[in-house]
């Protein structure tokens, strides 16, 4: 399987804030954002495994700035990782004020993806091939993650 380079697959989704994304203080609602997160990590997963993708887990996800009704959400995805069947994809949210033109970093967070076959089976995906420096470090990091998630679910597991 050929190594694909990440900006082969990475994304970019936007949104307008709308009233019925957001609670009546006028912020969009925190499982809005999620939604739109993990829509964008689906795609860039898709993009580059050309198969079926499923979430399985998510890590470091973090709310920064309030996201306001009216708001222009740029949704960035990017893979950071690959293993034999599953993507690390980190997505990057920003908010447009389109009355301002002011651009603010309001969230991000780590979408673990698992690629499947027809059958619905866990099949390969292409490596990532690595261009910089940057990309290393963000793989390296990437590796950190899940191994940690891999020991904390060992542990949870023993309870």
């Amino acid at each position: 399987m050929e190594p694909k380079v990440r900006s082969a697959s990475t994304i970019t989704m936007t949104q307008i804030v709308l009233p019925f994304h957001a609670n009546v203080a006028g912020n969009m609602h925190g499982g809005e954002v999620m939604k739109l997160m993990d829509s964008a990590a689906g795609v860039a997963a898709t993009r580059h495994s050309l198969s079926n993708v499923v979430t399985a887990s998510v890590t470091q996800l973090s709310f920064i700035e309030p996201i306001l009704v009216g708001d222009l959400v740029l949704c960035k995805a990017e893979l950071t990782y690959t293993g034999n069947t599953s993507m690390e994809v980190y997505v990057r949210v920003d908010a447009e004020d389109l009355n301002s033109g002011i651009i603010k970093h309001v969230c991000e967070g780590y979408f673990f993806m698992v690629a499947l076959d027809r059958n619905g089976r866990p099949t390969k995906v292409p490596p990532l091939l690595i261009e910089n420096e940057e990309e290393q470090r963000c793989y390296d990091l990437a590796r950190k993650r899940i191994q940690h998630m891999k020991e904390a679910k060992s542990k949870s597991q023993n309870c």
